[in-house]
């Protein structure tokens, strides 16, 4: 089935004990297969209508708001991309068209600039 751009996949729906990891979709997505945290898997059925409460949710290694990027490893990928919105703590990977994402899969989050596209170098370029 997958995910699709907008969705949110929050894992206190099914298991509140655990660190309550938030990812939301934010492209990509049809060869979605499982995210696994805390030893939790979770899949379509952990898709919420809107973010639970923050209260009991436990911060890891994964910054909040950074972006996790299939293509950037998997260029022949269907392009999964999520944002980390909260919790964590207990984040193993996400497993999306066979391929697992882990935090080497990070990007930052940097505005202006188009996925893909390198950092430019500094300093200005081209003449005036």
């Amino acid at each position: 089935m997958g995910v699709k751009k907008g969705d949110l996949i929050d894992e206190f729906k099914r298991h509140p004990g655990s660190c309550g990891l938030v990812v939301k979709v934010m492209g990509g997505g049809e060869g979605f297969q499982k995210i696994v945290c805390c030893d939790h898997v979770l899949t379509e059925d952990d898709l919420v209508p809107q973010m639970g409460t923050p209260l009991g949710r436990k911060k890891g290694m994964l910054p909040l708001a950074v972006i996790l990027d299939e293509k950037k490893l998997y260029p022949d990928s269907c392009g999964l991309r999520v944002m980390i919105m909260d919790g964590g703590q207990g984040f193993r990977e996400i497993v999306c068209c066979g391929h697992s994402l882990t935090m080497t899969s990070m990007q930052a989050l940097k505005f202006g600039q188009m996925r893909g596209t390198p950092p430019s170098e500094a300093g200005p370029q081209g003449t005036a």
